[in-house]
């Protein structure tokens, strides 16, 4: 008897039965069947775009390299980057680093139409992204509608245990952190301090920003609505980095077969 299995799409529990195996998730409406590979591509194909996925190369030199059209290919990518985002890491505790940023293209290559005031220019019509790293190496990441106090200190509260050291810069939005049950530790870039003598910085995830902005710099342009399948790949691409090529590409083949569980 099925117990629950998850949407291999969203992630959600919650599905039911449907003709010849299949199940459809309640969230996002979308027909599986477990234990199956997802666009009927055989393990051999999926095992190679995997493969070539994580050394990096392109859509269209993975089409080539397989002989499968590029649209089947995209959207094969396409599964293996939801299947990043739901490899969600822990709570984090300890000592943490919080930070914000902004993704999209430089301002001066934007329309004449879409550059409005110089004032406020590095963020006009850029994405914000918000993100927490662990200085154990982990890192997590995701698209905010805003930096507000509320919307920065609700994902603080929900990925970040209380008790923890929470590291910041002097952002509006983290002020009061402290009074959630963490320790609040502030480091004035806009003094020129980047790291305190009580070893207090955001030097790690500044060093993500620089390493995801790299990578989606390397592709040229990415539509806002599929930033975030891009940001979960290189957040996993980042919380991985120390597995050998071997052990990354089959996390990711087990991530592409989602078997039920089942109870006895």
């Amino acid at each position: 008897m099925t117990k629950w299995v998850r949407c291999p799409r969203c992630g959600s529990n919650k599905s039911w039965e449907l003709r010849r195996a299949k199940r459809r998730c309640a969230r996002c409406r979308y027909d599986w069947r477990p234990g199956q590979l997802p666009l009927r591509l055989p393990r051999k194909t999926w095992s190679k775009i995997v493969h070539f996925f994580l050394l990096g190369l392109s859509s269209q030199r993975i089409a080539q390299l397989t002989g499968s059209e590029r649209r089947r290919i995209l959207r094969a990518l396409r599964h293996l980057r939801q299947r990043m985002a739901l490899e969600v890491p822990p709570i984090f505790s300890g000592t943490v680093e919080v930070d914000e940023t902004y993704l999209g293209g430089s301002w001066r290559n934007r329309r004449h139409h879409q550059k409005g005031s110089p004032r406020g220019r590095g963020t006009i019509l850029k994405t914000p992204v918000f993100g927490i790293l662990c200085r154990d190496g982990q890192v997590w990441a995701q698209v905010v509608p805003d930096i507000s106090r509320a919307t920065l200190q609700a994902l603080i509260r929900r990925r970040v245990k209380r008790g923890s050291i929470v590291c910041s810069d002097t952002l509006g939005g983290y002020t009061g952190i402290a009074a959630k049950g963490y320790v609040h530790r502030l480091v004035a870039h806009g003094q020129g301090q980047y790291r305190s003598e009580a070893g207090t910085h955001i030097n790690g995830l500044e060093g993500f920003w620089g390493y995801l902005k790299r990578r989606l710099a390397a592709k040229g342009g990415i539509r806002r609505e599929r930033l975030p399948w891009y940001l979960a790949e290189y957040v996993w691409r980042y919380n991985h980095r120390k597995d050998s090529l071997h052990a990354q590409h089959n996390r990711l083949m087990k991530r592409l077969v989602h078997r039920p569980k089942t109870s006895g």
